[in-house]
């Protein structure tokens, strides 16, 4: 079954020529780096959005995904 993580893992193993098992592992450092910055209410919703358990697609939470991304790359929350 495939997920966002290993989705993102395969376009990793790609780009950078190196084994899916690799590509998967440093995704999972990055991935488990980032939910330890984010607020617990947000990181805890992290794993649901990785395991494609919540859809995105249909608008519901974009403004808030684009918040948080926004606020990791040094943006303004306002």
């Amino acid at each position: 079954m495939s997920n966002v993580k290993t989705e993102i893992a395969a376009l990793v193993a790609k780009k950078v020529k190196i084994t899916d098992a690799q590509a998967l592992q440093a995704v999972e450092v990055v991935l488990d780096f980032v939910e330890k910055k984010l607020p617990p209410n947000i990181g805890s919703k992290l794993d649901a959005i990785l395991a494609g358990n919540i859809d995105l697609s249909d608008g519901i939470g974009l403004d808030d995904a684009a918040g948080l991304l926004g606020g990791l790359m040094g943006g303004n929350n306002k």
